[in-house]
């Protein structure tokens, strides 16, 4: 597998960066984050030892469906669901068509990498860099 690398920035500075790239007075570096989180916890919180612990036994055990995966983990589909969706959107799983109806979570990636800067120096604007 391969590693996802992410990044933290607030909402305004990730806008900030947008519109430069946007105009072309930014580009991307090859090996900026792919991913970007808002903030340290919202990282914290979707990585949680528990949600690691989801990502092991999917890589693992292959389930078939959210309702496999549910009766391994104890989870409750609903609640499954909606962590599954939040990981499909930062790039960790993907929701894979099984048979009929059914959706098969499969992981992407086995390690993060992550990019945090310790620092936020304010320009002259008031937007972090």
């Amino acid at each position: 597998m391969t590693t996802l690398k992410v990044g933290i920035a607030g909402y305004e500075e990730m806008k900030a960066r947008t519109l430069r790239i946007a105009k072309g007075e930014e580009k991307p570096a090859p090996d900026d984050p792919k991913v970007w989180f808002t903030s340290m916890e919202s990282f914290a919180q979707l990585l949680s030892s528990g949600n690691r612990e989801l990502l092991r036994v999917i890589d693992e055990q292959s389930p078939g469906s959210l309702e496999e995966l549910s009766r391994i983990t104890g989870r409750a589909k609903p609640n499954l669901s909606r962590t599954l969706k939040k990981m499909a959107s930062y790039g960790l799983i993907r929701m894979d068509p099984g048979e009929g109806q059914k959706l098969v979570p499969k992981v992407l990636h086995d390690r993060v990498e992550l990019e945090l800067p310790l620092i936020e120096r304010r320009t002259a604007e008031g937007i972090r860099s």
